[in-house]
């Protein structure tokens, strides 16, 4: 008998596992958007590098996604608990390395920390949605990841728009030194956590035997069901034009409008980013009830997204306070890809092998951002695109990849092998 749909409390009040693991994950992102933040303002004060922006980004995506097919495969192999507790611990060392940063000769170890940072972000990420269904009832999965999704997103808001004044009043160190804090924090509260698993035959063997072929067989997986190789690409389908508009045309912009100073413009919209993935899962599970349309629509609120970042590109001379609105929208639409795709994900993979499946996901999603990122920032540094007309062009892609991915989508079905 199937359980009933679950209130946000009620599931916090009586599900202590995931409690703690929600908890865990807010105090760690808010600390990544200090980090964030911190790591822009960095960038621009010691280079001014519009062009270095997209290679941060890039470097963040491509690293979040660079070990995943070797992460995915962990999380099937072992603990996904320990997992976990291991990124956060050494995300902890990771992050007082940034203190070191002095001048434009360190920006190559900049990029090195965050690169490893990402790849232990990367590792936390997958293990913690792989584990999600072993602690949720299945009737439970919309509510959890809408909660979820709305704390990231409240993380995003607070965390940058705070993030941005704390760098602003006392300097990048001061983020930095937060943010640590919170990854200790984090992995205190995951290691209270008692967390089932289940793990297949082909796991109990030796990785060094079987590691490859168990990769295969998790993207075969992945290809054995039309439905499933779809979803996988439904991140992708907002990121391959969302990595430049929101890694380097919304810094620029809101570098430029300087709203408050740099780290307080960028917090500011940022802050929208996070209302707006916020809101919008918590809408898209009040009234898009019909999870058979749920493929197709993922795609249509890409191109939703998209339009709504045309109107950030057609006022960006307007008050502050219209921008926000349309990029808080816009993101509404693009959270609510993010967590119907990642609910179906988990209602059709099987626990032994979504670790692997995850991990595909995070690899199709960082390599579409990194790409439009470098491109964004390759284009604005060397003038072949002004700042408007930036942003227009990669809505416009925006537009034309969801749409594309809601007609492929079109014939999938929910209830296919449910």
């Amino acid at each position: 008998m199937k359980t009933k749909e679950i209130g946000y409390i009620a599931l916090l009040r009586h599900n202590p596992s995931f409690r703690r693991l929600w908890i865990a994950s807010v105090i760690s992102h808010f600390g990544n958007w200090f980090n964030t933040i911190a790591l822009f303002v960095l960038i621009l004060e010691h280079t001014g590098s519009e062009a270095l922006l997209g290679v941060l980004f890039s470097v963040r995506m491509l690293f979040f996604g660079a070990l995943q097919p070797f992460i995915g495969l962990l999380a099937d192999r072992i603990s996904r608990r320990n997992i976990m507790v291991a990124a956060n611990i050494f995300g902890f060392f990771c992050v007082l390395g940034f203190l070191t940063i002095d001048g434009p000769e360190d920006m190559v170890l900049l990029l090195a920390l965050n690169a490893i940072l990402m790849i232990l972000h990367g590792a936390y990420m997958t293990s913690e949605r792989a584990a999600l269904p072993n602690i949720v009832d299945e009737e439970h999965l919309a509510t959890a990841n809408a909660l979820e999704a709305a704390s990231w997103s409240a993380t995003l808001a607070i965390g940058a728009a705070l993030g941005g004044f704390v760098v602003q009043l006392w300097g990048t160190d001061v983020a930095f030194i937060i943010d640590a804090g919170t990854f200790l924090l984090s992995a205190l509260l995951v290691l209270t956590i008692q967390l089932p698993q289940n793990f297949a035959d082909e796991m109990k063997e030796s990785i060094l035997k079987t590691g490859f072929a168990n990769i295969i067989s998790g993207w075969k997986r992945i290809q054995s069901e039309p439905r499933v190789l779809k979803i996988v690409f439904a991140k992708s389908s907002w990121n391959i034009a969302g990595g430049g508009l929101a890694g380097v045309f919304l810094v620029v912009l809101a570098a430029d409008i300087g709203a408050g100073g740099v780290a307080a413009g960028i917090g500011i919209f940022f802050m929208a980013r996070g209302i707006g993935t916020g809101i919008g899962p918590i809408i898209a599970r009040k009234v898009f009830t019909n999870k058979n349309m749920w493929p197709m629509l993922s795609g249509l609120l890409v191109a939703v997204s998209g339009l709504f970042y045309i109107a950030v590109g057609m006022v960006i001379n307007q008050p502050i306070w219209v921008i926000f609105s349309f990029i808080l929208i816009a993101h509404a639409a693009s959270g609510s890809n993010w967590v119907l795709s990642t609910i179906l994900t988990q209602m059709w993979i099987e626990d032994e092998v979504r670790g692997r499946v995850f991990s595909a996901d995070m690899v199709f999603m960082c390599v579409s951002f990194a790409i439009s990122a470098a491109a964004a920032g390759f284009l604005l540094e060397n003038g072949y695109l002004n700042l408007q007309d930036g942003i227009i062009y990669f809505s416009l892609f925006m537009v034309c990849s969801g749409l594309f991915f809601a007609l492929w989508n079109r014939t999938s079905s929910v209830n296919d092998s449910i």
